[in-house]
Order: structure tokens, then C-alpha cells, then sequence
């Protein structure tokens, strides 16, 4: 038994056998469906196939929305650890995106009222999706090394800004619909062959810092820029998260298994919580490099460069 619990709520993106591999304990959200009203999250495609998820979502997206853990589901998830001695280390999807980071220091106020010794740290991940998970993975990793609970918070909070996404998403007007981008910016992504590319920012979101004409150059783009902002990436393991754009990260994954030679490359599930404001067309990499700049000027001159080169 681990010494001491990883949590995260859904917005991680890791399927049930990644969870049960690395041992993260993932607290249900919510989920608003057409006819079925809230739901609990899902995290495996079970009454409804992924492409058919995405599909009827494109097509109402209004009917559609999610909501993070309330204040009593994440009082319940810790105590059924604490009440035993155990700690816990709960990290939150993106905080400029979600009001669960509130709810669970609300939560973990109340239990140390109840349990005044019990160890709760809180970690707001600044991510989302698989960039998420991916922290996650090697926070498991380091406490499976022997790493204490204070190492491993200490080394999410240090490092959380080295959590990388170099990717697409070509259908920006979903995006825009939800209110994650403005309509002027949508109507980039919209022209024909146009892939706009995406990096985490500062606050928490994602920034398009240029676009790239074409699936063929926005793939030496995106290659460039990883060789680029990598560190030691044959001891990496690699997430490439895809919406409806599967033979796409087919083709991204092995690219990036002969060009840097990870520990393993891995093709994700954008489940549910995500992927009702992500939509469809989105597919992208996440990995460990160098801190990202407080701005992303760093960032977004190496994607100028390469998308003039491939010109």
C-alpha cells in the first residue's frame, strides 16, 4: 500500500488502467448530457463510443457542460483516506478553467477541522487533459522511487510549468463556443488547411502561438519545437492526446518514437470532462522540457521560426 494517496479529479484524462497502474485515486465531476441531465463522469467508453460522443457533440454543443467535484465529494474522498492516517496529495485541473481548486480547500478545511493531524497538500496542476495526467504519472513514479510526500509536493509545484503541449486543434469555433477563445481568433482555425498550434500558458490555459499551413508542415513544426523545448527525452514517457483525430496521432507517435526514442509514446482518450470543452480536432503531445516563459515570447519566436522554415 503506498504511503501516501495521489488524487485528482477527472479533468486528468487517465483512463482506468492508467490509474490503476500508477495508483491516482480520480474523484468524479460532473457531467451534463442531453435526456440524461447530471451524470457522474466517465472515464471509458462504455454506452457510448468515442466517435459518437464527439459527433453528437459537435452538433450541440449547448446541450452539453460539466462541473467539478462539490465541496462534499472531495470531504468524502479525503476522509476515506485520512480517517485511516493516511496523506494526501490532491492536485486539481487548471484553476483559470474550473472552480474545483475552491471547492477543495473549502473540503480540506472542514476535515482539518475534524482531523486536526491529518496531511492534506493541494496542487492547482496550471493544466489540463493529458498535460495533467502526465504530471500525475511522474509524481506516482517519484513516490514508487521512494520519494517522501513533502518531495513529491514540493516537486509538483516546482516543475508543474515543465509540463508541455505541442499540438493542434483545428476546429477553434468549438472552442470559441465555450467561451475558451475569442470568435476573431476561431475564425483563424476555420480556413481551410489552417493548424493552429498550442502551448500552455502562465495562467493556466492554452495560447495559439501560430498556425502552420497544412497537416505535412505543422508536423515538422511541432517536431522542431519539441527537439526544441525536450530534456532527456529517451528517459520520457510521451502522452499524445487526440478528439476525433486518431489516424492523425497514429502517424504523430511514430514520428516522435524515430525521431527522440521515449521510454514509450501512448495515444489518449480525451474522456468527457475535457473533451465537452475541448471538442473535436484536437491533437497534440505532452511531455517534460524546459520551465515555459512567464510570457511565452520563448515560446512563441521557436514557432515562428519553424513555421517559416516550413514554408
Amino acid at each position: 500500500m503506498s504511503e501516501f494517496i495521489l488524487m485528482a479529479d477527472a479533468g486528468c484524462d487517465l483512463s482506468a488502467e492508467f490509474q490503476e497502474k500508477y495508483d491516482i485515486k480520480v474523484i468524479n465531476g460532473h457531467l451534463v448530457l442531453p435526456g440524461k441531465g447530471d451524470v457522474p463522469t466517465f472515464m471509458k467508453w462504455e454506452d457510448v463510443s468515442r466517435e459518437q460522443f464527439y459527433t453528437e457533440l459537435k452538433k450541440n454543443p449547448n446541450d452539453y457542460a460539466t462541473a467539478p467535484p462539490n465541496i462534499t465529494e472531495y470531504e468524502n474522498a479525503f476522509e476515506s483516506y485520512v480517517k485511516d492516517g493516511k496523506d494526501v496529495i490532491c492536485v486539481t485541473i487548471s484553476s483559470a478553467i474550473s472552480g474545483a481548486l475552491g471547492f477543495a480547500t473549502t473540503a480540506r478545511k472542514n476535515i482539518l477541522e475534524k482531523y486536526p493531524n491529518a496531511k492534506i497538500t493541494l496542487v492547482d496542476s496550471m493544466r489540463f487533459g493529458p498535460g495533467f495526467g502526465l504530471m500525475l504519472v511522474h509524481a506516482s513514479i517519484l513516490r514508487s522511487d521512494g520519494k517522501s510526500f513533502e518531495e513529491v509536493a514540493e516537486y509538483l509545484e516546482q516543475n508543474k510549468n515543465r509540463f508541455h503541449q505541442a499540438g493542434w486543434l483545428d476546429d477553434l469555433s468549438f472552442v470559441a463556443k465555450k467561451g475558451r477563445i475569442t470568435h476573431p481568433k476561431a475564425f483563424f482555425g476555420q480556413l481551410a488547411g489552417i493548424k493552429p498550434i498550442g502551448e500552455f500558458d502562465a495562467g493556466g490555459l492554452t495560447t495559439v502561438l501560430g498556425k502552420a499551413k497544412g497537416a505535412k508542415a505543422a508536423y515538422a513544426v511541432l517536431l522542431k519545437y519539441i527537439e526544441a523545448t525536450i530534456e532527456n527525452p529517451e528517459d520520457q514517457y510521451i502522452f499524445i492526446a487526440q478528439t476525433s483525430r486518431f489516424p492523425q496521432a497514429e502517424q504523430y507517435k511514430k514520428m516522435i518514437e524515430e525521431k527522440f526514442h521515449p521510454k514509450a509514446v501512448y495515444i489518449n482518450d480525451v474522456f468527457p470532462f475535457c473533451g465537452i470543452n475541448i471538442g473535436p480536432g484536437l491533437m497534440a503531445a505532452y511531455y517534460m522540457g524546459k520551465p515555459i516563459s512567464e510570457d511565452l515570447s520563448e515560446e512563441r519566436a521557436l514557432i515562428e521560426k519553424f513555421i517559416a522554415e516550413a514554408k
